[in-house]
């Protein structure tokens, strides 16, 4: 099997993951009286899991692609933009924090920094529509809950990288063509 038919499979499965595991979590209803309507964002999960193994492109197509198909699927247009927004930031937000290096800052940060952002940005659509800033008052609250769910995805991301074989293959793949790609620009700057 040639590596674009491959790398396209991985990126269909972990899409296929995410809508299902974003459809399913539509559906449980949320234990905390003091946030309604939040939600754990448990499909961030595949997209923690496809900035560690996969290049930034065919990452973003994979958030990108999750989000139309779990808003055909079961959302609305309203949940589109709040969730486009959220998951734009959340996920630009993981790569810069990623971009420090492992030595600096772990997978359950990064996540972590990504359920805090995923919240920002929805607020501040929910801002934008409502007219007014005072829906930041609910960032708190929020931010509480998308920090402890980010640390909770994180782990289950880091324990997946390290315990399933085909992911752990994507990344060492993934990795090692990062490697060569930082030579060939160190290379091409000292010429």
């Amino acid at each position: 099997m040639d590596n674009k038919l491959r790398k396209n499979m991985y990126i269909s499965l972990l899409v296929a993951q995410g809508v299902i595991i974003g459809l399913l979590e539509n559906m449980i209803p949320f234990p905390f009286a003091i946030a309604p309507g939040a939600k754990l964002g448990l499909a961030n999960l595949i997209t923690i899991i496809a900035i560690f193994t996969m290049k930034k492109s065919d990452s973003f197509l994979l958030v990108m692609l999750r989000l139309f198909l779990t808003t055909l699927l079961g959302g609305t247009m309203s949940t589109f933009f709040y969730s486009l927004a959220g998951s734009v930031l959340s996920y630009f937000g993981m790569l810069l924090v990623k971009s420090f290096g492992p030595k600096r800052v772990s997978i359950i940060g990064i996540s972590a920094t990504g359920g805090f952002l995923h919240n920002v940005g929805q607020l501040v659509v929910a801002s934008l529509i409502a007219g007014s800033w005072s829906v930041m008052l609910y960032l708190p609250v929020l931010s509480l809950i998308g920090i402890l769910a980010g640390f909770a995805l994180g782990i289950s991301a880091n324990y997946l990288l390290e315990h399933v074989d085909t992911l752990k293959k994507f990344q060492i793949n993934y990795e090692q063509s990062q490697k060569i790609s930082k030579r060939f620009r160190q290379s091409k700057e000292r010429s």
